[in-house]
């Protein structure tokens, strides 16, 4: 069998991209190469334009024709030949997905260990009083309901359907040849013995009543058949109703707290994820923010005249136009001058322009089509009517338009930890998932190494704390340890979003693969430089090409090989 011999060498013949001038060069294969000279000599062009894009262009062309029409067509760039040529990866300086819902730990994938590691091992807790909660068994919620006052009047419902369209007529069936003779409809008890007509298109909620008693300690036993039926008719839920204040309490063989009655989902990795509906906070859909109108914005300058254009979406406004006379009925209606400052008006005329005059009617007079017409109706305020045009616009130029007016806070409800409390009342150790994405990598990886768990957490966190401490790792040692998993990947610059996906490239352990990278050194510290040379040293002794167009002085001197590249820039460059 013959062995084909590895090249050697990565040779350019002939390169005449932009301002190349038809240079020829070998450079050594699975070295670090460094690119230098000044900017415009050229270095970016032959390491992008001209090496990636054959990489990549090649790599296009070994597919099938049916994957190619999906990828398009690429361009050959100007040069006589490539020799060597490995696949090639390209890890440029620009920043991340501008997604709003992209964080670091997203991008990274380390929170998907993180959501896998707390699915699996984490301890839910009461997301109102903090208690640990387990699975409760009959006996647990016999003893709860027999600690309540003696003489207090239970009714034992077990939950068959909650808010699900249907007649369910089934159900109703089933029960009554079972024996029962009254559920709970939406709320409201009848007898099944009776006709029960439910709209099929509406959400509806059935709880059949298994049993009404008095709570003593001598009913324990009637208690504990009662129960255990309830358990075994809605398979692991009962919920006690208190008739005379209403009150519910809610128990379950899975997860619920005894003593709020709230019940905790099972534990699933979707339930720590703020991009499905299952763990996302209801309010603000998994964003961690409330974006609002903000009237410092809407009303920039405050020694400003409403007629001069105080109102900035507004602007100034002719008292002919529809919006002008409007303004001008507001003002005759309210007895405030379009003139004043619009600081200076009452703040309860600042407050009906910017929300409006609520039920309050208000005469409108105003001119159209040579008619005048008379109208009584209620203002609708400067940002309502702000907040209308933004959800019903169908373009986008007009929704980037409005969004200079908008401002962005946390979410009144999770305070920007964008899950639902149920999964924030998670944890292991002490610490919940969020409480851990907001930490900086440096300190993450300390407090995950010192977790406490017990024999059973420990069986199945091990590989996946193996996986979070290798990918933290290497987003230390690329100088990003300072970063918190929660940052939003839009906030990152240029250089930072480059050393991610170069920690994230590392994780991947690919060999015999051309890398690429533009100024990787960018925005770093000096003291993390050597940290980041370690990184792409480690990266060559995978088996891999490392090609760096850089400009710092540590970078060169680590290289195995160098490129200088001008003598000056545009036109007087190009040269080696």
């Amino acid at each position: 069998m013959t062995r084909v011999m590895e090249p050697q060498f990565l040779s350019v013949r002939g390169a005449r991209m932009h301002n190349l001038k038809n240079i020829s060069v070998d450079l050594p294969r699975n070295r670090l190469v460094v690119f230098t000279g000044l900017s415009g000599s050229g270095k970016s062009t032959l390491a992008f334009d001209t090496l990636y894009a054959e990489g990549q262009r090649r790599y296009v062309e070994s597919l099938s024709t049916y994957a190619r029409q999906f990828l398009g067509q690429m361009d050959k760039p100007d040069v006589d030949s490539l020799e060597g040529l490995s696949p090639a990866v390209s890890i440029e300086q620009k920043t991340t997905s501008r997604n709003p819902r992209s964080t670091v730990g997203t991008v990274t994938e380390v929170y998907d260990y993180l959501r896998l590691l707390f699915a699996r091992a984490g301890i839910p807790h009461c997301p109102d009083c903090g208690r640990e909660i387990r699975s409760q068994s009959v006996e647990d919620m016999v003893n709860a309901l027999l600690g309540r006052p003696e003489g207090e009047k239970v009714v034992l419902l077990a939950p068959l359907v909650t808010r699900r369209k249907g007649q369910h007529d089934k159900i109703f069936e089933r029960l009554r040849k079972d024996g029962f003779v009254r559920v709970r409809v939406n709320g409201a008890v009848v007898e099944l013995a009776g006709t029960i007509a439910l709209d099929k298109n509406k959400h509806h909620t059935i709880e059949v009543v298994v049993d009404r008693l008095v709570l003593k300690p001598s009913i324990r036993r009637r208690l504990e058949e009662s129960v255990a039926t309830a358990v075994r008719v809605s398979e692991g839920t009962i919920l006690a109703l208190n008739p005379d204040s209403g009150e519910e309490q809610l128990f379950s063989e899975s997860a619920a707290c005894s003593t709020c009655g709230i019940s905790v989902p099972e534990l699933s990795t979707q339930l720590f994820s703020f991009n499905n509906p299952q763990g996302a906070c209801p309010e603000c859909s998994g964003l961690g923010v409330r974006q609002f109108f903000d009237p410092t914005l809407v009303v920039p300058d405050r020694s400003q005249s409403i007629a001069a254009g105080a109102i900035a979406p507004w602007g100034m406004r002719s008292l002919t136009s529809y919006g002008g006379q409007m303004l001008q009925a507001l003002a005759d209606h309210y007895r405030f001058d379009l003139d004043k400052p619009f600081g200076a008006l009452p703040a309860r005329i600042q407050e009906i322009i910017l929300h409006g005059s609520g039920r309050e009617r208000i005469e409108f007079h105003y001119r159209k089509g040579g008619r005048n017409l008379v109208t009584h109706e209620a203002f609708e305020g400067v940002i309502p009517q702000l907040d209308r045009r933004y959800l019903e616009a169908s373009s986008p130029m007009i929704r980037e338009e409005l969004g200079r007016f908008i401002s962005e806070q946390p979410c009144p409800v999770c305070d920007g930890a964008r899950l639902k409390p149920e999964a924030l009342a998670v944890r292991i150790g002490p610490w919940s998932i969020i409480e851990l994405t907001r930490l900086p990598i440096t300190r993450l990886v300390e407090e995950v190494g010192r977790l406490v768990l017990s024999e059973r957490q420990r069986f199945i966190a091990e590989p996946i704390l193996k996986e979070v401490l290798d990918r933290l790792g290497f987003l230390r040692d690329v100088g990003l340890g300072y970063l918190s998993l929660e940052r939003k990947a839009g906030t990152l610059s240029g250089g930072e979003a480059q050393r991610i996906r170069l920690a994230s490239q590392i994780g991947s352990r690919l060999a015999g693969v051309l890398y690429i990278l533009d100024e990787p050194s960018i925005g770093l510290h000096q003291r993390d430089n050597a940290k980041l040379i370690k990184t792409l040293l480690s990266l060559r002794d995978l088996g891999n090409t490392v090609i760096v167009v850089e400009h710092d002085t540590d970078t060169i001197a680590s290289a195995d090989h160098v490129l200088d590249m001008g003598p000056g820039a545009g036109v007087h460059g190009g040269r080696v």
